[in-house]
């Protein structure tokens, strides 16, 4: 028998359950893991049920436990259960975690005197047995004639039951009494609350279950095993379906806790318009969007939760493995191809600000399995689908979404919180079928544009673009997919830029270390389109200007400045966890948001000057209020260059006087007072002096001798690959031995084979993470600086071969695992690329 065989609505339970951040399975012995037997010495569990209670006991934060009427010793004598599954006999008065009952001189007199008074009732009555237990007495009658066991049943209730202290519990056959208060019901509160269980499902088939099924609510789950009047809200026949429910349970609890086949994230392939994005897996499952913005609540999660966080999957009906994935040349339209099917998918650029649009093609001739099951608000909001004239409406959600679809026939199900989609559709060589998701609309009308003029449309907006762009002799493609990765980032409709498309990717398969990076950091914001400006394209950085001018107007100035701020330029809200999503294979939590929006970092200022530096070489000139901002800026530096700060990897420890740090507020002071030279403008006279003071500050205090290294920081010997950018800004010649010694440190301590870690140091975190992307981006150029072009070669060429298929890179690369970590794609690995290959073609 397989998990089929159980009622639907109890696997949609099941299912559901089985999501709960923290997961409690209790369940009786007798009647439920073991069958029956006229001999209680025989009652053995069910292997299948004993295997599943053990590996369900292995999952994370999921604890499973036997709740009995035996004795806490006979029980695990006789049931040989594994000691990862907690056992509490005599109905809860015995626990083998820690608070086993300890009887006061009270109590002990009364179990004596019930032990005797029992003794003298069943004296003589043949089949009548006595279980002594330590807090409590059982009087077992199932083997004795009917009527004698009714008589002394009838003789406990009248006589002992009634004894003051004495608490009665009634079984099949069985009836017993305790010294102290317990039932299964408080036995299962005990163990809820131990574990900070979020939810419980509880099986039993007896009498004394009910008490345990009475404490049962909200999200809790109760199955009666067999035949009687119950509190449970399902019902199962026999033992041998309990194994079918545990073996079931354990299956979607794994599944959910660890990814059924997380895809590596190098693999997944991003969508992109003007202001929305969207991830793709290699089989065109639409894994990852958000709306109405990159940064808003996502309505398809199955990257980070599985498909019961949201998905839309499309694929052959009778499977059949994807050929190939691609963009089509110079755009962000991507085709999944199979053996006689293809499905294109793009996002509508264009469209009204509050739209995103996302259009699905397939086409070919073989049938294809279509299924929509959107999860707006990360899987928190209950969906309803409505199949209606031109495609489906999803109901009771804050924002509208709706998917045209004429022509298709549609299929609903639920289980039991939300609605699912299913299609069966048949392309034809002529008559593709076209679906189209429409977020935050009810318009189920055909568009003005035919699909063919909207594709065309869509792919034009890209490649006119692409075809200004001044791109190197090396790794061409590459760079050009790399630009318009990173131009898929911008929004344009505010200027803010996505340091990545996702959030809570891992560092680390399994760790905490999973971040929100769906908002704009005025720092990496300033490096990516200082990139795009550097291949020819100036509108983004004018647009992310415009966005940095909105966001100082509202401060009293730059030195006030967060670190990072949501795509319209206000403060993001508090750092939480979405506890209901497992993550990305079982890697928890999920966060959203960023606690890095209340750390210092007196690093952003650099690379916003030198952004407007390079931009006005660009444009021959230097606007007057970006010069004004140059001057605010280089004015926080002289108030503030001196103190310690989170640098740029933002570590949550005190803050330290960081070398990076101190070098990028040199390089405000430079590149700022080089803006004035060059275009005329009133040089303060202090800058000088103070550009020669803080590069006096680093040489002395950021050097170390014991490592003949610039370290991280002042305090102490780490190293960090960010305290490259001594040399890599000018701050010292390249051809000074100390910059040369600190590439060679760098390179011994923090490069493993293809990767650069940022650092080796204990920086207040549990876990490890992967190498960084940009990490050897900056090797490879201070190995250009220093005169090894071969080691810059062999290093870019390992980067370029960590890129996706379709070209894209996320944040890291394990070279132990020989995998891709961290959230994806990730500007600063494609600024890194790009800047590279630039470098290389140059020299």
């Amino acid at each position: 028998m397989t998990a089929e065989a159980l009622p639907a609505e109890l696997r949609r339970a099941i299912v559901q359950i089985a999501r709960t951040p923290r997961l409690l399975v209790a369940c009786d012995y007798d009647g439920t893991l073991a069958p029956i037997t006229l001999n209680p010495d025989e009652a053995r569990p069910l292997p299948e049920s004993v295997g599943a209670l053990r590996s369900l006991a292995g999952l994370h934060e999921t604890t499973t436990a036997v709740i009995s009427g035996r004795a806490l010793r006979d029980l695990a004598t006789l049931s040989r259960l594994p000691a990862e599954v907690n056992l509490v006999g005599s109905h809860g008065s015995e626990f083998d975690i820690g608070f086993i009952h300890a009887l006061d001189e009270k109590a002990r007199d009364l179990h004596r005197r019930l032990e005797s008074e029992l003794e003298q009732l069943v004296l003589d009555v043949p089949g009548v047995s006595l279980e002594v237990k330590p807090a409590s007495i059982a009087v077992h009658v199932r083997r004795a004639e009917h009527e004698a066991g009714r008589r002394v049943l009838a003789a406990v209730h009248s006589g002992p039951s009634t004894w003051e202290g004495v608490s009665t519990t009634d079984g099949k056959e069985v009836v017993e009494l305790a010294v102290v208060q317990t039932d299964k019901g408080r036995a299962l509160d005990i163990l809820r609350h131990q574990v900070g269980a979020t939810a419980a499902i509880f099986l039993g088939d007896d009498v004394t279950d009910e008490k345990a099924f009475a404490r049962l609510s909200g999200p809790d789950l109760g199955i009666k095993v067999g035949d009687g009047e119950t509190l449970a809200a399902f019902r199962v026949p026999d033992t041998v379906d309990v194994a079918l429910v545990l073996g079931f349970l354990l299956e979607e609890r794994r599944n959910w806790l660890y990814g059924e086949s997380a895809p590596p994230i190098e693999r997944l392939s991003m969508l992109a318009n003007e202001r929305s994005v969207a991830l793709l897996t290699p089989d065109a499952k639409l894994t990852w969007l958000c709306h109405p913005g990159p940064d808003a609540p996502a309505v398809f999660a199955d990257l980070l939760g599985g498909e019961g966080a949201g998905h839309f999957s499309i694929k052959p009906h009778r499977n059949g493995l994807p050929l190939g994935q691609r963009y089509l040349p110079n755009t962000m339209t991507v085709e999944t191809r199979w053996s006689r099917l293809l499905v294109t998918d793009y996002l509508e650029p264009e469209s009204a600000p509050h739209r995103t649009d996302l259009v699905r093609v397939i086409s070919g001739e073989a049938a294809a399995s279509v299924k929509f099951a959107p999860r707006p608000e990360f899987g928190g909001v209950p969906v309803k689908l409505e199949v209606v004239e031109g495609g489906v409406r999803v109901l009771g959600t804050s924002e509208p979404f709706v998917l045209y679809s004429p022509g298709v026939e549609w299929t609903i199900t639920s289980d039991g919180l939300h609605d699912t989609a299913s299609a069966l559709v048949q392309p034809t060589p002529t008559q593709p079928v076209v679906l189209e998701l429409r977020c935050g609309t009810t318009d189920l009308g055909p568009h003005e544009l035919s699909e063919v003029e909207r594709r065309d449309r869509a792919g034009r907006y890209w490649s006119e673009w692409t075809s200004k762009l001044q791109l190197p002799t090396v790794q061409t493609d590459l760079v050009l997919r790399s630009a318009l990765t990173l131009r898929g980032l911008v929004n344009t409709d505010t200027g803010g830029v996505l340091a990545a498309a996702t959030s809570s990717l891992p560092e680390e398969i399994g760790g905490v270390r999973n971040w929100d990076y769906r908002y704009c950091w005025i720092r990496d914001a300033a490096m990516t389109v200082r990139e795009l400006v550097h291949l020819g394209s100036i509108e983004e950085a004018e647009g992310y200007l415009r966005w940095l001018h909105g966001v100082l107007a509202t401060l009293a100035g730059p030195e006030r400045l967060h670190p990072l701020y949501t795509l319209a330029g206000s403060v993001i809200g508090a750092e939480a966890v979405i506890e209901s999503l497992p993550g990305y294979a079982g890697s928890r939590p999920v966060r959203v948001g960023n606690l890095a929006n209340h750390q210092v970092q007196l690093d952003v200022f650099g690379p916003v000057v030198e952004l407007v530096r390079t931009l006005a070489s660009a444009r021959h000139e230097l606007r007057d209020e970006d010069w004004q901002m140059v001057r605010a800026m280089a004015e926080a530096v002289t108030r503030r260059w001196n103190e310690p700060d989170h640098g740029i990897w933002e570590e949550r420890h005190v803050p330290r006087h960081r070398v990076y740090s101190r070098v990028m507020c040199w390089v405000t002071i430079d590149r700022a007072i080089k803006l004035g030279e060059q275009y005329g403008r009133e040089i303060p006279g202090n800058w000088h002096g103070l550009r020669e003071e803080i590069k006096h500050d680093v040489l002395t205090h950021g050097w170390n001798d014991e490592v003949q290294a610039f370290t991280t920081a002042y305090d102490g010997t780490d190293l960090d690959a960010a305290s490259l950018f001594v040399g890599l800004t000018g701050l010292i010649d390249p051809a000074d031995e100390r910059f040369q010694q600190t590439v060679t440190a760098i390179e011994a301590e923090l490069r493993s084979g293809s990767t650069v870690y940022r650092y080796r140091r204990d920086d207040g975190l549990p876990g490890g993470e992967g190498g960084f992307h940009i990490c050897a981006a900056w090797l490879i150029e201070a190995y250009l600086l220093t005169g090894r072009r071969t080691e810059a070669q062999e290093l870019f060429d390992q980067i370029v071969a960590a890129a996706g298929p379709t070209g894209l890179l996320p944040e890291q690369y394990d070279p132990i695992a020989e995998r891709s970590l961290g959230n994806h794609p990730q500007a600063y690995s494609h600024i890194g690329l790009i800047r590279c290959a630039n470098l290389l073609a140059a020299n």
